[in-house]
């Protein structure tokens, strides 16, 4: 099955409306490759700036609460961001994992709100470096996708994202074979899931992905995409990457 690249920006907690500039130059990259799709998760701070800002390009949360609503001080729903001018959220983020000690659970009530509402979702898995060099990144991974994968999970509205957590912002990557590795296992266990529907879900890859290295990662197979930090935060950065997609 042929499955369209995606190239998702997060730019995390950064950002202002200055930065919104950023955008036009990412846009128009997306317009230049449209065989390529483009997304960027901004903070909600600047989620209706931006979708007013670039409307051709998707714009997204970075987290959703799994309530439609409640008495929930400093939460946000998916409801908002749509209202806002979000077409997607991330969940299960390994930032939020290990800093909000949030669980698999947790990743998969909030994709449920967040398809409740109509919202496409890019769910996180990956391992800790600690875990990796136990010799447990497969195991770590096909748990975190069992308890997180909703039951109707398809690619019309679902993305997985594999990110190591020890590569994220560090600079270091796992090499090819292992993304191959991990991404394989990703597809097989959704495969055993919920069938057939697993081969029309993407999978993207997200951890120091850069302009350098970006086209060799993507021509990887089950490597459907990539999932960027800090190199989405700037044109200039991120577009080499989406020119990477383009060519894998």
């Amino acid at each position: 099955m042929v499955r369209r690249k995606l190239v998702a920006g997060n730019w995390k907690m950064n950002g202002d409306r200055a930065s919104l500039a950023e955008l036009d130059g990412i846009a128009a990259a997306a317009a230049a490759h449209p065989g390529v799709d483009v997304a960027v998760a901004v903070p909600f701070t600047l989620i209706e700036r931006a979708a007013e800002r670039v409307p051709a390009l998707a714009i997204g949360a970075q987290d959703v609460h799994e309530a439609d609503k409640g008495a929930h001080t400093g939460c946000v729903s998916a409801a908002q961001v749509k209202e806002a001018g979000a077409r997607f959220v991330i969940v299960g983020h390994s930032e939020r994992r290990g800093d909000q000690g949030e669980t698999s659970h947790d990743a998969w009530a909030k994709s449920a709100a967040a398809h409740r509402q109509g919202l496409d979702v890019i769910l996180c898995c990956g391992e800790t470096e600690a875990e990796r060099d136990a010799g447990r990144a497969e195991r770590i991974v096909q748990a975190q996708v069992e308890k997180s994968l909703p039951d109707d999970a398809d690619g019309s509205w679902l993305t997985l994202a594999y990110e190591p957590r020890w590569a994220i912002g560090t600079g270091r990557t796992p090499t090819l074979d292992e993304i191959s590795a991990i991404h394989a296992i990703a597809r097989a266990k959704m495969r055993h899931m919920i069938g057939e529907k697993a081969d029309g879900i993407r999978i993207l890859y997200g951890g120091s992905v850069t302009g350098e290295n970006a086209a060799a990662i993507l021509a990887v197979e089950n490597v459907d995409g990539a999932l960027v930090g800090g190199a989405s935060l700037t044109a200039a950065k991120f577009v080499p990457i989406i020119d990477g997609a383009a060519g894998a």
